[in-house]
């Protein structure tokens, strides 16, 4: 049974950065792709980052330069290192696991973390 464990969120002022990790329980990480997604209230959940087996990464347009995703096999976990935070990048972020070797920004994943809340204040 897979188990996604995401914490690190929390509140912060714009500009501010943040450090989310996922650590995965009846997985490993860095054999499939992997993701982080977010979803603010009212709004539908979007992808923000994937990461391949081969940490080879790929970045929706609004992520690309600020945020990073990483993952570190040893520790069995996935990491989002995100900067230069904004007031809309509020939102709850949550990782998610696959079976694909394929990573493609928009892959659909089956297995998900509860969830980290990502405040940012203006």
């Amino acid at each position: 049974q897979v188990q996604l464990q995401e914490s690190g969120g929390g509140s912060v002022q714009a500009g501010g950065s943040l450090r989310l990790s996922c650590e995965a329980f009846g997985y490993t990480v860095g054999t499939y792709c992997m993701g982080w997604f977010r979803q603010a209230p009212g709004k539908e959940r979007e992808n923000v980052a994937v990461i391949g087996p081969d940490s080879s990464a790929d970045y929706t347009p609004f992520a690309q330069g600020r945020f990073t995703i990483s993952q570190d096999k040893a520790r069995n976990t996935l990491y989002l290192q995100a900067n230069n935070l904004k007031p809309e990048d509020t939102a709850m972020y949550y990782c998610a696991a696959s079976f694909s070797f394929y990573c493609p920004i928009h892959l659909q994943f089956l297995e998900w973390g509860q969830g980290t809340q990502v405040t940012v204040s203006s």
